[in-house]
């Protein structure tokens, strides 16, 4: 499938005309650059609750998770102990998934030893090397790449929990690692 019209005539990426979240989303922050170790630390941990359930599932309950992680300041989240941990169980503005908050909140004790920029540094380190073309239909989006490969690979080597290949690949298109905006889509080059 190829780009298609939005309620306002403009061609998007098919996956972003499912509600209004989406194409807010699509139209101003997928496929952007996201640096800031925290920034990037939040999108981690966003991908990880995403594995096995929709993207739309964790956007409508983004704000229920910022407010449930401090806001996903490392420092903040690395204080957090078993008392916490119990509260978030509990708390019906996130996934109440007990393997992914202990993931989320094991990795920023790891992160909270990193040097400042470290994780930006790292993530940003695989980019893919310029030249690939643009995608023309959504067959032709990969669900991993070798990039996301060594990145889950290099990420685990360090410490961080719940970031698997298309994990990673998510997060490389997420924050702007990759452009897979669709080659006609208006989001892929925006002025």
């Amino acid at each position: 499938m190829t780009a298609v019209a939005g309620p306002d005539g403009g061609l998007r990426c098919p996956w972003a005309l499912a509600t209004e979240d989406y194409i807010a989303y699509h139209d101003t922050e997928w496929g952007r650059a996201v640096h800031g170790d925290d920034a990037l630390y939040e999108r981690l941990c966003l991908e990880a609750f995403q594995s096995g359930l929709s993207w739309l599932t964790i956007l409508r309950r983004r704000e229920g998770f910022r407010t449930a992680f401090s806001g996903f300041v490392i420092a903040e989240v690395a204080e957090f102990g078993p008392a916490d941990a119990q509260r978030l169980l509990a708390d019906e503005g996130i996934i109440r998934n007990r393997a992914k908050i202990e993931a989320t909140l094991a990795n920023a004790k790891v992160l909270a030893q990193w040097e400042p920029g470290e994780l930006d540094a790292l993530i940003w380190s695989h980019v893919p090397e310029p030249g690939r073309p643009a995608p023309a239909t959504i067959s032709e989006v990969p669900a991993v790449t070798p990039e996301s490969t060594a990145l889950s690979k290099a990420l685990k080597k360090a410490g961080i929990r719940f970031v698997g290949p298309t994990t990673a690949y998510a997060l490389m298109q997420a924050c702007g690692l990759v452009n897979d905006h669709l080659a006609a889509c208006a989001a892929r080059d925006p002025a």
